[in-house]
């Protein structure tokens, strides 16, 4: 099999059209989480399966976006709700021009989400 040979763009930045755009993530990590979690109860061994479950829809609703040249890369972190406090956190190495992340939070009577999108540009 004969592989294609890709020359270099040399293209460091999107352009204006196709950068990632916080708010249509923001309201795709919205609709995705409503829809998913909004009758779901919390319950400790299926929690994997919903949240990659979760996680790969949102993923696949990003897609649609059709972002030329960025990485995505979706984060989920389900627990039972009990009114306690959480905090998630991360930390990257990014381009602050051209990479970007989006969180939202669901809460129902049973669970709480913490979703993250990540859109990293690739040179």
């Amino acid at each position: 099999m004969e592989r294609k040979k890709v020359e270099n763009t040399y293209i460091t930045h999107p352009s204006y059209k196709d950068k990632f755009r916080p708010q249509p993530v923001k309201e795709i990590l919205r609709e995705v989480l409503t829809a998913k979690l909004d009758q779901a109860q919390y319950h400790a061994d299926q929690t994997p399966v919903l949240t990659k479950a979760v996680a790969d829809e949102v993923k696949d609703r990003l897609k649609e976006l059709h972002l030329p040249r960025y990485k995505l890369i979706v984060q989920v972190v389900i627990g039972e709700q009990r009114g306690q406090g959480v905090r998630v956190g991360s930390r990257c190495f990014w381009d602050g021009d051209t990479d970007t992340c989006v969180s939202e939070v669901y809460r129902n009577e049973t669970l709480f989400c913490v979703a993250t999108a990540y859109g990293i540009y690739v040179y």
